[in-house]
Formats: structure tokens, sequence, C-alpha cells
């Protein structure tokens, strides 16, 4: 389920650890003492991607909040997944960092996953924001391609939490605790490196257990 679900669940004491990538979400979590000890496991990045025609004009523009500004200065159609997960927060810190307010015609609010979002941003001809991952997952299908990418804001940073015992009895600290330290370990970290490139021709993530936000860069 999208993060802003999870965590929700979690708060309430319905899982036992989380694996996320809202930082600034889980930092309010973990804040109000609902989530514990957040760690790094991987990050990949998201891009933008729409019609090949590009009526808004917004292939190679290095800020990913300037070509949101031109979609909406041109009525370009956009679809976001409108479900609060990662990707939909994204979205809207972009929409903010651009100054603009989504609303009207051009502005589709999917309410689904990635795959599906896709799948409508294809029909309508329309932009949207998805991670590299699910785009790449589903290239066969989606004839959109890349035209933004590599903006610091774009990044898809991953963190495991552990769910704190007192959101509810059913807490399984053990659990989350090995599962957290199993997505930490060396091992895991080695196969996260390598995970897609036999199918995509390139890795899916980009592991970084034990490292600090401010260390990650751009893409590698």
């Amino acid at each position: 389920m999208g993060t802003g679900q999870a965590l929700a669940l979690a708060a309430r004491g319905e899982a036992d650890v989380v694996l996320a990538h809202a930082p600034a979400l889980e930092k309010k979590y973990v804040a109000d003492g609902k989530m514990l000890d957040r760690r790094l496991v991987m990050y990949n990045d998201f891009v933008i991607i729409g019609p090949a025609d590009d009526p808004a004009k917004i292939k190679g523009v290095t800020k990913a909040a300037d070509a949101m500004k031109a979609i909406a200065a041109t009525g370009s159609r956009f679809v976001s997944r409108g479900d609060n997960s990662g990707t939909h927060l994204l979205e809207k810190t972009l929409w903010k960092l651009a100054g603009v307010e989504p609303q009207g015609a051009w502005y589709i609010e999917a309410g689904q996953g990635m795959g599906a979002t896709l799948g409508i941003a294809d029909d309508r001809k329309a932009y949207t924001l998805t991670d590299r991952g699910t785009f790449l997952a589903f290239q066969k299908r989606v004839r959109l391609p890349i035209l933004v990418e590599g903006d610091k804001p774009l990044l898809n940073i991953y963190s495991v939490m552990l769910v704190n015992p007192s959101n509810g009895p059913k807490v399984n600290t053990a659990g989350g605790t090995a599962f957290a330290e199993f997505m930490l370990s060396a091992e895991t970290q080695k196969v996260i490196k390598t995970f897609g490139v036999d199918k995509y021709g390139q890795p899916l993530f980009v592991p970084v257990a034990g490292a600090k936000e401010e260390e990650i860069g751009g893409k590698e």
C-alpha cells in the first residue's frame, strides 16, 4: 500500500515494521514516537514522463518544479496517483515548489497504484510522475518517454522503521527487528545492488544501508 496508508496502519499497531519512501512524513511519525529507529535501505529516483510530442515543452528541463509549472501553464493533461502514496506526496511537494495549485480538467486524479496510473497516462497521452523501477517494469506497455530526470527532489529514498510496541498489543517487535536487520544486512544489500540488471539492463535501486540522507546525491 502507499506510504501514507502504511504509516497510519502502523501508528494503530496494525504492523510490526514499515518499509516506506516519504522521508518528510516518516520523520513526522518518528518525532511523534509512533515509529522508531528509522534507517535508510536504498534509493532509486522518480522521473517525469509524457507524450513524445511534449505539448508543455519540458524535455530536458533540469528542474522538476519548472517542468510542473510548464505543464500547468499549458493546461497539458497530468495524471496524479491521488492516493496519498509516497509518489503522490512527492508530486504535491513539486507542485508546491512550482507555486501551482493543480486543478481543472487537465488534472486527472487516478486514486490508484503506480501501474494503473501509468496505464491511464498512456491512454490519455498525459504527463505523470513515476518511480523509475515501475516505469522500467512497464516500459513495454507504456509508450511515454522520460522527459525530466536527475533533479535532487526526484530522489526516491526508502527507509525501514520499527513500530513502537506501545501503538498496540499486537506489535511483534522481535519479528519487525529481524526484518529490518535482514533489509540492512550486507547480503541483502548486495542483492539490491544488482537487482533488475538481468531483466532491464540496469539496477532498479542503489543500496545505502548505513548512509545519511545528506550523503545521497543524484543518480549514480
